[in-house]
C-alpha cells in the first residue's frame, strides 16, 4: 500500500467521522476535535472480510470524561467506519491526553456553536 492509497481512505474515514453526532451536541465528532489520530495499517489475511484490505485505529477522546454517550459514539463510529469497502477492521481508543478544549474545534464548529 502506497502513501496516496493510505491517504486516500484516510480521506474516507474523515467524510465518515462527518457523519458521526454527539447526541447532545449539534456538530460532528470530527469538527469538534475529537479525533486525535487515525492510522492505516495492511491488513494481515486472517483480518480480511469482503472487500475490506486495511485496518483503521482511530484515538479519540471526549468532550468530558463522564460522557454518558461515549459507548455510542464509539460504537456508531467503527460501524461506519467498517461500512468503507476498503476496511476490514476498526478499532477505538480512548484517550484523555491531551485533554479536549474549545480551541480544538474546527472553525465552522465554532461558528455552529457560538463561539465565533
Amino acid at each position: 500500500m502506497d502513501e496516496k492509497q493510505v491517504l486516500d481512505i484516510q480521506k474516507e474515514v474523515v467524510d465518515v467521522l462527518r457523519y458521526v453526532y454527539d447526541p447532545e451536541i449539534p456538530v460532528n465528532i470530527y469538527d469538534l476535535g475529537l479525533i486525535y489520530g487515525i492510522d492505516i495499517t495492511e491488513a494481515k489475511p486472517e483480518d480480511v472480510t469482503g472487500e475490506g484490505y486495511v485496518n483503521v485505529h482511530i484515538r479519540m477522546t471526549l468532550t468530558a470524561p463522564s460522557c454518558p454517550e461515549a459507548d455510542f459514539l464509539m460504537e456508531d463510529l467503527r460501524i461506519k467506519v467498517e461500512g468503507l469497502r476498503e476496511v476490514a477492521t476498526c478499532d477505538v481508543e480512548l484517550v484523555f491526553e491531551p485533554e479536549w478544549n474549545k480551541d480544538m474545534m474546527t472553525e465552522e464548529a465554532k461558528l455552529e456553536l457560538g463561539f465565533l
